[in-house]
């Protein structure tokens, strides 16, 4: 007979460095005992982050799934940088080959809905698109540069104009506060000329 399942959580640690925490305590699960399967399953894995999914049953024991790195991680490692971009349409933030596009697509195969490198290829791609990165030999590097310049341009032409606005606006709004006293102030003055 089948354990009766009371929860299945998706965490993320970093390969062999699992620690009893907040994290783990609303399990119901033995912390020290996971953290140390945990640890020595992906002892091998560097200091990368490994999603885990853990299967809590209700006698309070436990079953785990590991999975690959987050193709974020995979795509920052692979460009050597820190982050992504925060803006991907107005900055490339670095650029990898479709060498390097195919290495992480065919490392993530496992866990994607597609058997197949060249679609993998695509979901990596996109993925590395909204982080800013580009790809060699797979987008027209120069055109996605010089479309993040124009957007970075009308993104500036679009911030001064909003903020002329706001200053013409706020301008408005000091002078009518001005002409609103100047006409409750005019007829009290006329009052004293009688």
């Amino acid at each position: 007979m089948a354990k009766e399942v009371v929860r299945v959580a998706k965490l993320e640690f970093n390969a062999g460095q699992a620690k009893p925490g907040p994290e783990l305590a609303g399990l119901g699960i033995v912390m020290p005992e996971f953290t140390k399967q945990f640890n020595d399953a992906t002892r091998d894995r560097g200091s990368e982050p490994v999603p885990v999914e853990i299967t809590i049953y209700k006698d309070k024991s436990f079953t785990f799934k590991l999975f690959t790195a987050p193709a974020a991680y995979k795509l920052k490692q692979a460009a050597k940088i820190e982050k992504g971009s925060a803006n991907s349409k107005t900055t490339i933030a670095a650029t990898i080959t479709k060498d390097q596009l195919k290495e992480i697509a065919e490392y993530k195969l496992v866990d994607l809905n597609t058997d197949d490198v060249e679609q993998a290829m695509k979901i990596i791609a996109g993925t590395a698109k909204n982080m800013g990165i580009a790809i060699e030999g797979w987008d027209d590097v120069a055109k996605l540069k010089e479309e993040a310049k124009a957007a970075q341009i009308a993104e500036h032409k679009a911030q001064a104009a909003e903020a002329k606005l706001a200053e013409d606006a706020k301008a408005a709004a000091e002078n009518k506060d001005f002409v609103e006293a100047e006409v409750i102030k005019k007829p009290a003055d006329e009052e004293g000329d009688e």
